[in-house]
């Protein structure tokens, strides 16, 4: 079980980036972005010792964080209550030039329907079309004509 562990801590490590950045795209209220950060580790950890290596970790690690928020914000759409828990670990900070780019982008892309957020979230992470369609479940060519509308979609958005 400790191997287990320590494998599992080391995966969190390398991936905290990826799993946070889901996580913010499906809001950016902080205390419900440790919700959801929370959620994605129980379902990971959950996961993990099934995990057979039928595809690569990274894309494993997105369609669970992926799915997760999905089926929250599903869920939460009935307005659930929730208990805030604090986890200092904001990648997104609105101190800086970048920070506040970061904001807008994720303002407009939060406005998007939540299967257009999530292909967006990942060709923003630069993934290929072929990997974006094994995560999210359809064809590469779905995936390109996805992208097309959703980056004109973004274009047309104001920032208000």
């Amino acid at each position: 079980m400790k191997d287990l562990e320590l494998q599992f801590t080391k995966m969190v490590r390398e991936h905290r980036k990826t799993i946070y950045s889901v996580c913010y795209f499906f809001s950016d209220n902080p205390t419900v972005v440790d919700d959801l950060f929370q959620e994605v580790l129980v379902n990971l950890w959950k996961g993990f010792p099934e995990f057979r290596n039928e595809s690569s970790l990274k894309t494993w690690i997105w369609r669970i964080s992926l799915n997760t928020c999905c089926s929250i914000q599903k869920r939460n759409s009935r307005n659930v209550p929730t208990v805030p828990l604090a986890i200092d670990k904001d990648l997104f900070s609105e101190q800086d030039q970048v920070g506040r780019q970061v904001k807008m982008l994720y303002d407009r892309i939060n406005k998007l329907e939540v299967f257009d957020r999530a292909i967006i979230l990942l060709w923003l992470e630069s993934m290929s079309y072929d990997e974006i369609a094994a995560i999210v479940g359809i064809s590469t060519q779905a995936v390109t004509s996805r992208l097309f509308r959703i980056k004109e979609q973004l274009k047309s958005m104001s920032n208000n």
